[in-house]
């Protein structure tokens, strides 16, 4: 894939959208919002300028991020295939769980297709998914990864579409059994929470989590899994607690209850908080301390043997 690219479009302008017009901006992109709100945006990051229709000239690339609703995504992959009928324009969907199967049906070009999931703040967190939609070249995807490079991001690359990419699947699995034993009245949120902060992340700070399993070592690990996984909670069916707990209206800080209380909390100050935490964690995971000397890296199998 020879194509360069240097003019970004992101297509809505939520918190989301802000951080990411951000990274582009302040990496010498020529970066540019498609909003419905262009004339009333305000503050736009350095470098950034907002736009209430398409611009002639083609973008290289349109990354959109409206709500997670497939027509409404779809209507911004239509729009932007008519705007530019000659001319080859990738696009991305920001989407954290729709299929990109699904997505790309309606497209006349699929093999310009392909996921960008950020996560907030997206303009701290280092990690980008980069996955493939269901025509899309590998060669397409490693571009789209280097240009996440220029802005500073560590791409997780995925050469094939799976639903809930990589990370929302593994948090999602780890998350069904939480729920489970919270449901159960085996454990608490806080105990969970306690159990996470202490010990997993840490240990995956470190180690990652199929690496550990081999410091470990397999046969431990082959006996505990035969043991544990017919037990866990295989219903595949989201967990109602959580579902009821939505539908209450108790969807967290915004709402002052979720598995939490959190009223008299500031919980904009909480939010701010745990920004500035994890901008001080990968500072300091990035430090000499955490710099593996190079007779300790091994060296990845390769996941068609």
């Amino acid at each position: 894939m020879t194509k360069k690219i240097q003019t970004v479009l992101i297509y809505g302008y939520g918190v989301m959208g802000q951080g990411v017009a951000r990274t582009f901006a302040k990496a010498g992109f020529d970066t540019i919002i498609r909003s419905s709100r262009a004339a009333e945006l305000k503050d736009l990051p350095a470098g950034v300028r907002a736009v209430a229709k398409l611009p002639e000239t083609p973008p290289d690339l349109v990354l959109e991020l409206v709500p997670e609703e497939i027509k409404t995504k779809q209507a911004v992959y239509l729009e932007v295939e008519a705007a530019y009928p000659g001319a080859d324009v990738i696009i991305a969907t920001g989407t954290s769980g729709l299929d990109l199967v699904v997505l790309a049906k309606p497209l006349k070009h699929p093999e310009r297709f392909i996921g960008l999931h950020y996560f907030m703040p997206a303009d701290q967190a280092l990690v980008v998914e980069v996955m493939a939609g269901p025509d899309t070249p590998a060669d397409l995807v490693d571009l789209c990864a280097e240009v996440l490079r220029r802005t500073g991001k560590e791409p997780v690359v995925l050469y094939k579409p799976i639903v809930g990419f990589l990370v929302n699947r593994l948090q999602h699995a780890i998350l069904h059994e939480a729920y489970y034993l919270i449901e159960a009245g085996v454990a608490s949120a806080a105990d969970i929470d306690h159990a996470a902060r202490r010990m997993l992340a840490p240990r995956m700070c470190i180690n990652g989590l199929i690496a550990q399993k081999d410091l470990s070592g397999l046969s431990i690990h082959a006996g505990a899994q035969a043991s544990i996984v017919p037990e866990l909670f295989h219903n595949g069916v989201p967990n109602p607690m959580l579902q009821n707990m939505v539908k209450r209206g108790e969807t967290g800080t915004a709402a002052g209850k979720g598995f939490y209380t959190w009223d008299g909390c500031d919980t904009e100050a909480v939010r701010k908080q745990a920004s500035v935490q994890l901008a001080k964690l990968t500072e300091f995971l990035d430090s000499d301390v955490f710099k593996p000397a190079p007779k300790t890296q091994p060296k990845p199998r390769d996941p068609r043997q």
